[in-house]
């Protein structure tokens, strides 16, 4: 189980959103509600790209904004949160039809309390499971940097400027841009930002 990631209540039923966060705050579980998807999307829009790790309980049923709707925007936008939608009897075939359309899973009203938990922390345990690859492909990654490079990433993590790498360096703005742009390749990031967030979630900085 991943002990790290969030899990996102989203349903517009205040008692029955409230109902969720006791059960997973009494089971060690860091939450976070919201009472639309607009709201949510939002957030996940305003964390995007290097997105931590989260698990979404999802009402299929809201408005304005639908849990279809917002699982649709969450796709749109390359979030990776596993999302579990939560649905009556009469929206069962829309729920099989998202989880075939990448949601991780739905259970229909009413459920067991103890069966949303081991379904959710399933889902903890998929995100384990990627994080740990993630994180081993990162230091393998490091491992085949340069010395130079290892120097020239020490800086940018530091936040400075290529022209204030390359004086420190004692090397040319075009040599750190050559370096920069393979510690960015063997990495897998685009921005000096994600490459410190990849490095600071996985403990590597």
């Amino acid at each position: 189980m991943n002990p790290t990631a969030l899990i996102h209540i989203v349903d517009d039923d205040a008692d029955f959103r409230d109902a969720l966060n006791w059960l997973f705050d009494s089971r060690g579980h860091a939450t976070q509600t919201w009472s639309n998807g607009e709201d949510f999307v939002n957030e996940a829009r305003r964390l995007g790209p290097n997105w931590p790790s989260a698990v979404v309980l999802l009402d299929i049923r809201m408005e304005p904004l639908s849990g279809l709707a917002t699982f649709e925007a969450l796709k749109a936008m390359g979030c990776p949160w596993l999302v579990l939608f939560l649905t009556g009897h009469g929206d069962v075939s829309m729920a099989v039809s998202a989880v075939k359309h990448g949601a991780w899973d739905f259970l229909e009203k009413p459920f067991q309390d103890n069966v949303l938990v081991d379904r959710v922390e399933q889902a903890l345990d998929s995100l384990q499971s990627e994080d740990t690859k993630r994180a081993q492909r990162l230091r393998e990654a490091l491992a085949s940097l340069s010395q130079r490079e290892h120097e020239v990433l020490d800086e940018l993590l530091q936040g400075h400027y290529n022209k204030t790498i390359a004086d420190h360096l004692a090397i040319t703005p075009r040599t750190v841009e050559f370096h920069r742009a393979n510690i960015f390749d063997k990495l897998g990031v685009s921005s000096a930002i994600e490459l410190a967030h990849q490095l600071g979630r996985y403990g590597l900085r």
